[in-house]
């Protein structure tokens, strides 16, 4: 799924990297400031801005993490290379105890610990992150919609049939892109 998908009005305008959206909305602004423009980050439906000023170049450049870097932060404990951030967390002695029998040490104990948890929940939290970003982006842009509220009790209750039924008169780019949204809440 692209990562992003830009909407003029009801249609859809662009989709895909952020840079490719951004320069698509830029070149639209310019072309009609003003513009009834919306850009949604499709993994989450939520609504997102891009700083569109300055050139093409710049935008892009702001986009991909070319911007010049701020003067050097603080050092802080852990390995930022390898992207390990030392931060404390709070356990009873008990709990404490266990870690420190664990082979590998505390520290490696529960990263495999929450590794295992992650890897069972996956499932679930596939479907409830596909239910929130569609969910977020209907209330967003097709709130106003006949049928809306149906669609996202159908959408939360997993059931397919009645939420195509009730999707089915919005319009065509925006139902679509609800569709693409809603795929994974609806794969058993």
């Amino acid at each position: 799924m692209p990562g992003y998908t830009a909407f003029h009005g009801r249609k859809r305008l662009a989709s895909g990297a952020n840079i490719d959206v951004a320069l698509a909305v830029k070149a639209l602004l310019t072309e009609h400031p003003g513009a009834d423009v919306l850009i949604f980050d499709d993994e989450t439906g939520r609504q997102v801005d891009f700083n569109l000023s300055g050139s093409d170049a710049e935008v892009a450049a702001r986009l991909s993490g070319g911007e010049p870097a701020k003067a050097s932060a603080k050092r802080t404990p852990g390995r930022p290379k390898l992207g390990v951030v030392a931060r404390e967390i709070t356990l009873l002695p008990r709990h404490w105890d266990w870690l420190n029998e664990q082979p590998g040490g505390a520290s490696a104990t529960l990263r495999k610990l929450v590794d295992a948890a992650r890897t069972a929940d996956a499932p679930r939290e596939r479907l409830r992150r596909a239910q929130a970003a569609t969910d977020r982006f209907m209330m967003a842009m097709l709130g106003d919609q006949p049928g809306y509220e149906e669609a996202a009790r159908a959408l939360y209750a997993g059931d397919a049939k009645r939420f195509q039924s009730r999707i089915g008169g919005w319009p065509a780019d925006l139902k679509a892109h609800v569709e693409r949204l809603a795929a994974a809440a609806f794969e058993s």
